[in-house]
């Protein structure tokens, strides 16, 4: 299992939408892990940790930015008992 540590930003749209919280751990074989959240009006700033196997994650990522979302690639840990 993999983990990787994003930056994510949203557009007003997207705002009231549980994207992260619901939708990616029902759509992909991923836990994601919100870490720190900045929300606004008009943005929502969100740190975000995703575990899963490589090509689930980023099927997730592909997904957020299908979506509109910026998502920035913070860091990443293959070696999960090591964090």
């Amino acid at each position: 299992m993999a983990l990787r540590k994003y930056f994510c930003t949203f557009p007003q749209a997207l705002i009231s939408e549980p994207i992260i919280s619901h939708t990616l751990g029902d759509k992909f074989p991923v836990i994601p892990n919100i870490r720190a959240a900045s929300i606004s009006d008009t943005m929502a700033l969100v740190a975000v940790e995703i575990e899963g196997e490589d090509g689930a994650i980023e099927q997730a990522v592909a997904y957020l930015r299908d979506r509109g979302v910026k998502v920035e690639l913070l860091g990443e840990s293959d070696d999960l008992p090591g964090l």
